[in-house]
């Protein structure tokens, strides 16, 4: 009877050895399928772009962009109470622009100002929304415009643009007396174009809200699977921190953002709004993450981007293009060895253009002096920089679409092989 139990035992033993053996197989095996399955899908999203594969791009992009405006629709239809408040609204200033009264006065400086404010603000927007490569517009716009302020400043003796045509083209005034006449100092050309910088710095600001509203979406539903990519890039770094793996500076350099944001708060995101910094998406996913309050984070955030960092940009561009700093830099190009006298031929055209364009009557516009080489390199690399940013956010949202594609086939496989289980 004993041998019998003992034998009885040891079989048992050995069946669930067998058994916890079977288990870790299956369990090895599972993500082992997993690892090749995301392989695969990350393989797949990065072959969706435009020079690979540009009708199945196109097909996905197109599904993306009609899938977004059903989701805002369905959301907009389903707040009443909203849709309501916007249908008021528009009737309203409608009802206000084609009314006569005295209010029209106020409805004209609306019309003239307004297109202007829309203006930079939507160009700051579009350098920090996140839409595919982002467009870096101050370098494309507002630095230039700062320059030829600059530049007309100390042709010109005067900040006294005549408008119009100014702020679209920068005349200089018609004075040929010294009245109004100065010396264009630092203070004045910063005072000149406050306005449309804030009002970028401020678009660069409301262009930081998406990221922030996400991540708070993501950890007030408790759903982790909603939570940003790069939010789910730090936990990973943050694990292999933990284990000691080495990482490079750019990694180090996103922990220590998300890093001063959790532990200084205000002030932190005030730091890394006040600065170039081309991690800032990490602090507003962060502040979203951690439940920040939106006035914390949008206040931090517009007062570094539309106050510190927009004057410290201010100052640079404009020291920078100082008339002499600038004539200075045309009599050093002729030390570059070869080409260094061939360079100087195109700038000492551009700038002189410049002076002659500022000297035109403001009758007189269409005798403009015509662009020279410098000129038509510059306006082909601003069309190269817009081309390349709408191509890359067809790219986005086609990878956007595909993702979401798989992650709701992969949902509906695993629901149906959980039921094929329980029956």
């Amino acid at each position: 009877m004993k041998k019998s139990s003992t034998s009885n035992s040891n079989i048992n033993k050995t069946s669930t050895r067998n058994g916890s053996s079977n288990g870790s197989n299956n369990n090895k095996s599972a993500v082992l399928s997993m690892k090749s399955e995301n392989k695969k899908l990350a393989k797949e999203i990065k072959s969706l772009v435009l020079w690979k594969s540009p009708l199945k791009t196109l097909k996905y992009a197109s599904l993306e962009v009609f899938f977004l405006i059903k989701t805002n629709v369905d959301r907009l239809l389903h707040q009443r109470a909203l849709l309501l408040a916007i249908i008021c609204l528009l009737s309203t200033v409608l009802v206000l622009i084609y009314t006569p009264g005295q209010h029209q006065h106020v409805i004209d400086v609306f019309k003239s100002k307004g297109f202007f404010m829309c203006y930079w603000l939507g160009l700051g927007i579009l350098s920090s929304v996140g839409l595919g490569t982002g467009l870096h517009t101050f370098i494309l716009y507002l630095g230039p415009h700062i320059a030829s302020v600059t530049l007309a400043a100390y042709e010109c003796s005067s900040l006294n643009f005549p408008e119009p045509p100014y702020p679209n083209e920068i005349l200089c005034p018609e004075d040929n007396g010294n009245a109004g006449h100065i010396v264009p100092s630092l203070w004045s050309i910063m005072a000149k174009v406050r306005f449309e910088a804030f009002l970028w710095g401020a678009g660069t600001a409301l262009g930081e809200l998406p990221p922030y509203f996400m991540a708070k979406a993501a950890r007030l539903s408790g759903n982790t699977t909603e939570e940003p990519e790069n939010l789910q890039e730090l936990e990973k770094l943050q694990k292999r921190k933990q284990k000691g793996e080495k990482l490079n500076l750019f990694d180090k350099g996103k922990l220590m953002m998300e890093d001063i944001v959790e532990r200084v708060g205000f002030f932190g995101i005030l730091l890394c709004a006040s600065i170039p910094n081309p991690l800032f998406d990490l602090a507003g996913i962060t502040c979203g993450h951690f439940l920040v309050p939106f006035w914390k984070f949008f206040g931090a955030t517009l007062i570094g981007k539309a106050v510190i960092k927009m004057h410290i940009q201010k100052i640079f561009v404009i020291i920078s293009f100082n008339e002499n700093l600038v004539d200075k830099f045309i009599q050093l190009l002729a030390f570059i060895p070869f080409i260094g006298v061939r360079l100087q031929t195109p700038f000492k055209a551009f700038f002189e253009g410049q002076k002659q364009r500022l000297h035109r009557n403001t009758q007189n516009l269409s005798s403009a002096p015509k662009g020279n080489l410098l000129a038509s390199v510059f306006e082909y690399f601003v069309f190269a920089m817009i081309c390349y940013f709408v191509i890359s956010i067809i790219n986005t949202f086609a990878q956007s679409c595909c993702k979401r594609m798989r992650k709701q086939h992969g949902s509906a496989s695993s629901d149906v092989g959980s039921a094929k289980k329980l029956s």
